[in-house]
């Protein structure tokens, strides 16, 4: 991994503890990082799958999803949630879906029928929202990648919703391009 690519991991892993930390209103170092992966389990000693914390040793009262993108992050997260709630968000931008042969492994053929019926101006943007919408519910539903992108058709799912993204709160633009999703199920 590039050395900025690391320091970008890094600040958003800070930043996301930070995050629940506010939300649940305790210093961050209260936090122990406990992310849930459906095939090895959860825990502190897992680094990937499902963000989530242990609090006074138990689980914190908190479910959290977290995505990066072009430098930015996004974290979406309920606190108290009811038992089985989930939540997804994804941030995409679409220069990264742009590379030949993607409509075919990522896109269902209605989802094939709804971009093709675009001005070509507009196919990026609409090809990135498709892929955040994608990872959206599949890291809600915890399946991830192990679901074929293809076989998901996400233009009318209930559940699932594009997010408008807002200025920066120092002001600065976000990319051109930027996309974002958000999936919330309680089973």
């Amino acid at each position: 991994m590039a050395p900025i690519l690391r320091l970008e991991f890094l600040a958003s892993r800070l930043a996301q503890q930070n995050f629940a930390a506010t939300l649940l209103g305790v210093p961050p170092s209260k936090l122990q990082a406990a992310y849930g992966c459906p095939e090895c389990g959860a825990g502190p000693d897992i680094a990937h799958g499902r963000p989530g914390y242990l609090l006074d040793g138990g689980p914190a009262p908190l479910v959290l999803s977290a995505s990066r993108s072009s430098g930015w992050v996004l974290f979406a997260a309920v606190v108290h949630p009811e038992p089985g709630l989930r939540v997804g968000v994804d941030l995409e931008n679409a220069v990264g879906t742009e590379f030949a042969g993607f409509d075919d492994v990522a896109l269902t053929a209605r989802e094939h029928r709804q971009l093709n019926a675009l001005e070509p101006g507009g196919r990026a943007q609409e090809r990135a929202r498709l892929w955040a919408r994608k990872e959206a519910w599949l890291k809600m539903t915890g399946e991830g990648l192990r679901v074929a992108p293809d076989s998901l058709d996400v233009l009318e799912r209930p559940g699932l919703w594009d997010l408008e993204l807002p200025a920066s709160a120092d002001g600065r633009d976000l990319p051109l391009g930027l996309v974002a999703a958000l999936a919330v199920s309680s089973r």
